[in-house]
């Protein structure tokens, strides 16, 4: 039986791609570059906010540091206050956070979007959730797939990385859990491909929130039969 689920953010509890690609389009705009269609964004996304802006100007800028932290500030002024305009979670998900919790499994979330905006973003559609930990990118941490910020997790909730279980929608997360050496769960309601999390060795590939209660159950072999 687990003890503690970490949860990536965007793509995995919520999705978020509309408001992310808005912030983006608005900050091209803003510095006079074309923007990008919503279809695109999923796969700009899951690096952190600075590799997304990175991604999304014209490739003869993107080297630019100058232009990528101009970019940088426009974005985050924007997205700070309509962070929540069209972000939803995914459907089941608010059901499984309260019935982890009912059952005394620890819950926490490791995202690459800065840490101002993890903690926003969550406090607006989870307050009713005990987190033990909301993590996001901070200043001097590598962002995922370093292992760093599952490490951090783990010291925080005092669990053992074998009583653990990573859940994320990309090769970054399934990546992060293998560095970390956690169990990995792959979700294909997100944003990117299922052909990814089988690149990157997911654990076991889910199709439905409520699978992730069996994980926690009976492990990841329940899927692997």
């Amino acid at each position: 039986m687990k003890q503690l689920v970490i949860f990536d953010l965007d793509g995995t509890l919520l999705n978020t791609i509309e408001d992310l690609g808005r912030a983006a389009n608005y900050a091209l705009e803003q510095n006079g570059f074309a923007t990008h269609s919503m279809a695109s964004y999923p796969y700009l996304v899951g690096n952190g906010v600075r590799r997304l802006i990175e991604r999304a100007l014209p490739e003869e800028q993107r080297r630019d540091p100058d232009v990528a932290s101009r970019m940088l500030e426009v974005f985050k002024a924007y997205y700070d206050e309509h962070c929540t305009d069209l972000t939803r979670p995914y459907d089941g998900i608010d059901d499984l956070l309260r019935e982890l919790v009912g059952r005394g499994i620890a819950v926490a979330v490791a995202s690459n979007k800065y840490a101002e905006a993890t903690e926003r973003i969550v406090a607006h559609y989870f307050s009713h959730i005990p987190w033990i930990a909301v993590e996001g990118q901070k200043e001097g941490i590598p962002i995922k797939p370093d292992p760093s910020i599952v490490f951090q997790i783990l010291g925080q909730a005092k669990v053992a990385k074998s009583d653990t279980l990573y859940v994320g929608d990309s090769g970054v997360d399934m990546e992060t859990a293998r560095r970390a050496c956690v169990d990995s769960l792959g979700v294909t309601w997100g944003f990117r491909p299922e052909k990814e999390l089988i690149e990157y060795h997911a654990g076991a590939i889910i199709n439905r929130p409520d699978d992730i209660i069996t994980a926690v159950e009976q492990g990841i072999a329940a899927f692997n039969k």
